[in-house]
């Protein structure tokens, strides 16, 4: 199997959407405690190598990638191309001195993690910066291809989020590595988990409701705006006829209402490229009334995915260009 995805920018699905939001907000959370408290200590070299579970993830992984960028192997003891790609791994990890953590899944005890990151084949390697998912590859890769990865992976990490990983102490002892600031409750927490609960309930009328809670009363919330510019698109598109929406919007290339509705669908399909495109062209066939329509639409799209995304910063200058 030829590696794939072999990039920063991959593709982020709205299965994943929830779980990213949560995530980053912990992360956000946990990473300005851990500057408040002098940042994290010393770890051992063993310790940037870890085995992680479901019942593990939030706190190795999601808590984790407040201070440094967690790469995951996604493997299994049947896989021989696991077995080639592992080792690599692990040894520039090491080399990487603190700058980046290991964490190995084994997809057959741990298939739920499997599946919230979308992985349909094995050796398949993800990162977790801030509370954020990127694909990094998928299959066989030589260690150059690696190592271009990962210094791109840390150098993201560093000028974006400010992560400048973990010291790394040869002398400490393996096992005694920090674990992530335990984080006080926050004012809207309980409105936010009722929203999220709601979510996976199916109850997106409930998560519409409790997310404008906490917006009525703090608007500048951004796990409440991105949870609500989530859960108002679940509702527009729930009951729609994808393939009915489809022909509409291929029939109908001026129809407002049928392009910023197969746009809604390419989101939560995947299709971020596809679903921002969409718009920008309908922007630019369109004029008055019309046009502020989709564009509002398509920032609300934006909220979706998240202003560190590539793809918004990408879209949103094809956006001004194609308005003026």
């Amino acid at each position: 199997m030829q590696p794939r995805n072999m990039s920063m920018s991959g593709v982020v699905d709205l299965a994943a959407v929830k779980a990213a939001q949560e995530a980053k907000a912990k992360a956000e959370q946990a990473r300005a405690e851990a500057a408040r408290q002098g940042g994290p200590g010393a770890v051992s070299p063993a310790d940037l190598v870890i085995d992680v579970d479901e019942a593990g993830f939030e706190r190795d992984v999601i808590q984790r990638s407040a201070e440094v960028p967690v790469v995951i192997d996604f493997w299994a003891e049947w896989c021989q191309p696991c077995k080639q790609l592992s080792p690599v791994l692990e040894r520039l990890t090491v080399e990487y001195n603190g700058r980046l953590l290991l964490a190995k899944i084994d997809v057959d005890a741990n298939q739920m993690l499997m599946q919230q990151f979308g992985v349909q084949g094995i050796p398949a390697v993800f990162a977790v910066v801030a509370g954020q998912a990127l694909p990094l590859f998928q299959g066989a890769a030589d260690e150059t291809q690696i190592r271009q990865t990962l210094d791109q992976l840390v150098t993201v990490a560093e000028q974006r989020f400010g992560l400048t990983g973990l010291t790394v102490d040869p002398d400490a002892e393996p096992g005694a590595a920090p674990a992530a600031p335990a984080m006080p409750a926050g004012p809207y927490d309980a409105l936010l988990e009722a929203a999220v609960q709601a979510l996976d309930a199916g109850d997106l009328a409930g998560a519409v409701q409790a997310y404008k809670a906490v917006l009525s009363e703090d608007p500048v919330n951004s796990e409440a705006k991105l949870g609500l510019a989530q859960a108002e698109l679940l509702q527009r598109v729930e009951g729609a006829d994808p393939q009915q929406v489809r022909k509409d919007a291929a029939d109908r290339p001026t129809d407002v209402r049928a392009q910023i509705t197969a746009a809604d669908l390419d989101l939560v399909g995947g299709h971020v490229e596809d679903a921002f495109g969409r718009l920008i062209e309908t922007v630019q066939r369109t004029f008055g009334d019309d046009r502020d329509t989709v564009r509002l639409r398509l920032l609300e799209l934006f909220e979706v995915v998240g202003g560190d995304d590539p793809r918004v910063a990408a879209a949103r200058r094809a956006l001004a260009r194609a308005l003026f």
